[in-house]
């Protein structure tokens, strides 16, 4: 059962800045630390492998309604993230079964990949929606993917990589021109973005890669270009960092896409360059919404949302999920 419907147009409240929240880094940096309601459970643990051999770990929460909702983390996340666990409760909310999948090697998928993940894994986000399928023949499906994954899901629906598709997609803050995005995380205050993403990274490499993994020799403190350089393109099959970005961004793929599909972004991210998707020509498949204030993924707006609190980036998500679904 897919879900048919035209490109929705959604008639959203703008996220307006609290005073203590203005927009940028303070969006970013506090959507990120400020506390958020977890799930009680994560759900049930789904282990399924890879064409390649790896294995991925999600947790599947069933609800009451017809439709699947796939949660797709950033970088250096997993499945124990805040948004995660927020969306997850706005999808539940709504009756749906929830699927939150971690990426290789990341969370309660650790030592059980050899190879990395990155922003064009679009196949693997494909075999956990087959995986879905498998579970849910007769069901909806609808994937979020959050800015490192969502790219990858724009990748994986743009044809490019993978062959098993959502019915209905929503992506925040996807990093569709990854080379200006490493470029704008080289520069001021992102930096220090660049030295936790790195940090993670390279943790995540040295410590919890699997047993006969390739070694790289991996330098405590670089930035995410130089991480790219020495792990991901090489360990991903690029022939360098500018290779992996070229062959993964998706700002120019955006009109390939044939799956109704919501693009939210915000216009003060401070990594994520808006003019990119302002330059993209989408397809008619692609409902794209430029909010003017959110920062990457922070979204904190001085009045409470229709949902009763003040995240507006869920609010969004649970309009567009419901809009997808009821038609």
């Amino acid at each position: 059962m897919g879900i048919v419907t035209p490109v929705i147009k959604l008639d959203l409240e703008p996220c307006v800045p609290p005073v203590w929240a203005p927009p940028g880094h303070p969006q970013t940096v506090l959507g990120h630390l400020l506390p958020s309601k977890m799930l009680k459970s994560p759900g049930r643990r789904i282990e399924f492998a890879l064409p390649d051999g790896d294995r991925l770990v999600g947790f599947l929460t069933e609800g009451k309604s017809k439709t699947l909702v796939y949660l797709f983390h950033g970088l250096g996340g997993s499945t124990d993230a805040t948004y995660m666990h927020r969306t997850a409760r706005v999808a539940l909310a709504q009756g749906h079964s929830v699927f939150m999948v971690n990426h290789r090697n990341c969370g309660a998928g650790q030592r059980l990949a050899r190879g990395p993940y990155h922003s064009g894994r679009g196949e693997d986000i494909g075999s956990a929606i087959a995986e879905g399928r498998k579970m849910f023949p007769h069901y909806q499906h609808l994937a979020i993917g959050f800015s490192l994954s969502a790219n990858a899901l724009l990748l994986l629906l743009s044809g490019k990589r993978g062959n098993v598709f959502p019915d209905a997609a929503i992506t925040v803050n996807a990093p569709i021109d990854l080379q200006k995005c490493s470029n704008l995380l080289g520069m001021g205050f992102n930096k220090v973005y660049d030295v936790r993403f790195y940090r993670q990274c390279r943790r995540d490499v040295l410590k919890y890669r699997a047993e006969g993994a390739k070694p790289y020799e991996i330098p405590w403190l670089r930035t995410l270009q130089e991480f790219d350089d020495l792990y991901t393109a090489p360990a991903g099959g690029f022939k360098d960092r500018r290779d992996y970005y070229a062959q993964c961004s998706t700002a120019n793929l955006l009109n390939e896409i044939k799956t109704p599909t919501f693009v939210l972004t915000a216009a003060d991210d401070p990594f994520v360059d808006v003019e990119a998707y302002r330059r993209a020509k989408p397809s008619a498949n692609v409902s794209l919404h430029i909010e003017n204030f959110g920062g990457h993924m922070g979204y904190l707006t001085k009045t409470s949302t229709p949902l009763g609190t003040f995240r507006w980036q869920d609010y969004a998500i649970d309009r567009a999920i419901n809009a997808f679904v009821s038609n």
